[in-house]
C-alpha cells in the first residue's frame, strides 16, 4: 500500500548537539544511548523506507531551534514534535524547491 512519490522527512541531528537533545527531550528514555547508536538507526530507517518505495529526506535539525520552536507551540520536546517539526521543515524546503523530488 505505497502511495507513488511518498516523500517522508526524517529528523538529522549534529553528533555535536545530540546530548544537548537528549538532555532536553522529554522522551530521553525511549531515545539511543549515544550518537552512534541512534545513526544506525535511522540509518536503518532511511533504508526500510527506501525498500518500500518510500523517498526519506534528511531534514537537518538545530536541537535549539527545535527546543524554541516546541516551546512557541507548548509542546514537550519528544519523538511527536521531532517528526512534526521535520516534516514542517520538509514542506517548507519543498516550497522553495524548484524539483522537489530530485535529491
Amino acid at each position: 500500500m505505497n502511495e507513488p512519490n511518498m516523500i517522508v522527512g526524517i529528523a538529522w541531528y549534529r553528533q555535536e548537539q545530540y546530548g544537548l537533545l537528549r538532555a532536553l527531550a522529554a522522551d530521553a528514555d525511549s531515545m539511543a544511548n549515544t550518537y552512534e547508536e541512534w545513526l544506525a538507526g535511522v540509518t536503518k530507517t532511511m533504508d526500510d523506507l527506501r525498500e518500500r518505495g518510500i523517498t526519506a529526506r534528511r531534514v537537518d535539525v538545530d536541537v535549539r531551534e527545535l527546543a524554541a520552536w516546541c516551546q512557541q507551540r507548548g509542546k514537550p520536546l519528544d519523538g511527536g514534535s521531532r517528526s512534526a517539526y521535520a516534516a514542517e521543515n520538509l514542506k517548507s524546503d519543498d516550497q522553495g524547491a524548484t524539483n522537489p523530488s530530485l535529491d
